[in-house]
């Protein structure tokens, strides 16, 4: 009986790890199977560009996998269930169970609404492909009748930052205000933190800093301090959090829903299960937990498929670094920010500004498009066959 590995999510972690297992392990002896909610891969680091009214490529997945030996099945996750290896899926036909060997989970993150009344209501993200697209029909609606209009952009991550810097340049007719509960740029450098409030001021972009929204209104949001902000359109960027699948399934995991794992990303309290990306709780090479980033999603993603190489063929596990080296920020299409850190997470002095660490984030988010559209480039080709253990009943499978 083959080896069944089911990998959870095709984003960029999960389609890097069943490519890279689909090219390194026998199909003889192992059967892989990708579940994806939509048949496209979505490149989420440019979901603000399409929310400003840009094209962006979205791969079919069929296309992505064709002749890797990776089966994909379109369907939404419902459940998981460990202790059964076991997930359930729904999809067009009406789903059913998929059962499991190991299971690689890269579901990813959304944005977190939860805790501020109104927004999941009233408030639009840019966490998916079709919450980027309603986002768009609304400044596309706002910019069509000729009166401009004023959108909010609250939360001063990487993703505020961008979202909010992409629209002003894209659609310059819309007044572009970004609230920062703290100071703008604030894990920044100092040089890195004024070169961002010069873009917002070359760009238009209000900034209001030390500034919490507490609710969100179909045409304002209300700050914790009695200021009262008018929005046309009110984007949400403050924060984001996994889904409770893993919660509900009985995994162990942290506050905000991400599975606990060791150094191999194995879940501490099943490990044949595997958590990558944006689910996982993983403690990099310098004993600080990763963010949640395309970066993290690229070392865990390694780490894990090298680690289930090695424990199934029985070859040593290729040690592959889990760290995090800093933020490419985009500021428009022509403008912004590589501010590299070091061991402790903080940022260093220098940074890179300008158009061209706009050139390096443009080439970074390339290459990984086309990484993922080809995810069995470059990977030896000579498939490792697993080893066979005995079962009670005497039957040989594969550990």
């Amino acid at each position: 009986m083959k080896h069944r590995i089911i990998v959870l999510g095709a984003g960029y972690a999960g389609a890097y790890a069943a490519g890279n297992l689909a090219r390194r392990l026998s199909p003889a002896d192992t059967g892989i199977t990708v579940v994806n909610a939509v048949p496209e891969f979505v490149q989420r680091l440019r979901l603000h560009q399409l929310a400003a009214g840009q094209e962006i490529a979205a791969p079919k997945l069929a296309d992505v996998f064709a002749g890797t030996g990776v089966r994909l099945r379109v369907a939404r996750v419902t459940a998981v269930d460990p202790d059964r290896r076991a997930v359930t899926v729904a999809d067009a036909d009406g789903g059913g169970e998929l059962g499991y060997d190991t299971l690689f989970y890269a579901l990813g993150s959304h944005g977190d609404d939860r805790h501020v009344p109104g927004a999941a209501e009233h408030a639009f993200d840019v966490g998916s492909r079709p919450a980027a697209l309603r986002l768009r029909e609304r400044l596309d609606g706002l910019c069509g009748r000729g009166e401009g209009g004023n959108v909010l952009v609250v939360g001063d991550g990487l993703t505020g930052i961008e979202t909010a810097t992409e629209i002003a340049e894209s659609r310059p007719g819309l007044s572009v205000t970004l609230v920062a509960r703290g100071e703008l740029g604030a894990r920044l450098s100092a040089g890195a933190r004024g070169h961002l409030r010069r873009a917002c001021d070359r760009l238009g972009v209000t900034v209001l800093e030390h500034t919490e929204v507490e609710a969100v209104e179909a045409t304002r949001a209300l700050c914790a301090d009695g200021t009262v902000l008018a929005s046309d359109a009110t984007v949400w960027t403050a924060g984001f959090v996994v889904g409770p699948l893993a919660a509900a399934g009985g995994l162990e995991v942290t506050g905000d829903g991400r599975i606990v794992v060791d150094h191999a990303m194995r879940s501490i309290s099943h490990p044949e299960v595997h958590a990558v990306g944006d689910s996982a709780h993983a403690v990099g090479d310098d004993g600080l937990p990763l963010p949640m980033s395309c970066a993290s999603a690229g070392y865990t993603a390694m780490r894990a498929t090298a680690s289930v190489v090695g424990r199934l063929t029985g070859r040593k596990a290729t040690h592959t670094k889990l760290g995090y080296v800093g933020n490419h920020i985009s500021l428009g299409r022509r403008d912004g920010i590589l501010q590299l850190v070091d061991g402790e997470g903080r940022a260093k002095p220098k940074y890179l500004g300008g158009r061209k660490a706009a050139r390096v984030k443009e080439g970074i988010l390339g290459m990984s498009l086309w990484t993922t559209s080809h995810p069995t480039f470059g990977l030896p080709r000579h498939r490792h066959r697993l080893v066979a253990a005995t079962t009670p009943s005497g039957e040989k499978s594969f550990a």
